[in-house]
Order: structure tokens, then sequence, then C-alpha cells
């Protein structure tokens, strides 16, 4: 599970990272980043990630969670 915060938007560093560890990942968002300003929109974390949950609060962490576990 990530929380990557403002790093959501444009840390390909961050990205690559997470690309090359051949983990399980899913990018968690308290608030629903889909609801803000045009440029907190575009995730590139998302597509090396098995899902994104956004606006859930702290819920979102145990979701995550569904997800992993239920990805083989």
């Amino acid at each position: 599970m990530i929380n990557p915060g403002a790093l959501t938007h444009y840390s390909y560093a961050l990205r690559d990272a997470i690309a090359g560890t051949n983990m399980k990942a899913v990018e968690i968002h308290l608030s629903d980043i889909h609801n803000r300003e045009n440029f907190r929109k575009i995730s590139v974390i998302k597509s090396v990630c098995l899902a994104q949950v956004v606006g859930e609060g702290k819920q979102g962490y145990i979701t995550a969670i569904k997800h992993i576990l239920e990805t083989k």
C-alpha cells in the first residue's frame, strides 16, 4: 500500500521504483483526488498499481489490503 501524497502527480522516480519491485501495490488517497484541481486528478503511479483507492478516508487502507489479498 502506498499513499504517495503530492508525489502522485509528478514522481516518475517513485513510479519506476514501484514498477521495479515486482511487488503488489495499491495506491491510496484519503480524499477523492478526482474531485480536486485538474492537475491533482492525474496519477503517474496508477498504472503500476493493482488498484487506486480514493475518498474512503482511513477505511481505504482496509480496501487496499483486500485488493492485495484477492489478487494472485
